[in-house]
């Protein structure tokens, strides 16, 4: 027998019941958020419906995960300006395009996501994120040894002297990585 896909596989029924507890039904367990955020991550499909009523409140369930995750340090998604101007949306005449400009647009940013990846990897190397550590790293350095010549307690002249060609290298070292990410962007931009 054939293996059924995402699209064509019925939803899996998880239950709320009054003490806020959820029931997935598939597996006869209960679950939280967190593992319904992560059925969402794997693709799984799911219905939630409040066990005393049988009314669909899915989306309310998925609004309250995003609410738990944007609470959570480094996970925000959503600017505040654009939660703002969500906002303004309820009840104005353009509500009812907002939903499927919103859903075209979160396609369409799914369906980049792997070439954008691609292309951060073959324009800044394989370890993108240690180079900008690396590179935050060096910058914040540079940027204590420049805010030590205003401290007016500052290092004495000799000091200050001795780590002098230390600095203009690694100003040097900075200036020639900017170059070179501009021509890699430059020559990205161009293909």
């Amino acid at each position: 027998m054939a293996e059924e896909t995402n699209a064509t596989r019925k939803p899996i029924t998880i239950k709320k019941y009054a003490n806020r507890r959820l029931y997935h039904t598939g597996t006869s367990t209960y679950v939280t958020l967190d593992d319904l955020a992560s059925m969402v991550k794997a693709g799984e499909e799911f219905a939630v419906f409040d066990a005393k009523t049988g009314e669909d409140i899915t989306r309310s369930v998925l609004t309250q995960i995003i609410f738990e995750q944007e609470g959570k340090t480094g996970q925000n998604l959503l600017p505040v300006a654009f939660l703002r101007q969500l906002i303004s949306y309820y009840g104005d005449s353009m509500q009812a395009l907002v939903p499927s400009y919103l859903e075209y647009s979160i396609q369409s940013l799914a369906q980049n996501q792997q070439k954008f990846r691609e292309q951060m990897q073959s324009t800044f190397g394989t370890d993108v994120i240690q180079a900008m550590e690396d590179q935050v790293q060096k910058n914040m350095t540079m940027f204590r040894d420049a805010l030590k010549m205003f401290t007016p307690f500052g290092l004495a002249a000799g000091t200050a002297a001795a780590t002098a060609p230390q600095d203009k290298g690694d100003i040097d070292t900075l200036k020639q990585q900017l170059d070179e990410m501009q021509k890699r962007l430059d020559k990205l931009s161009h293909s």
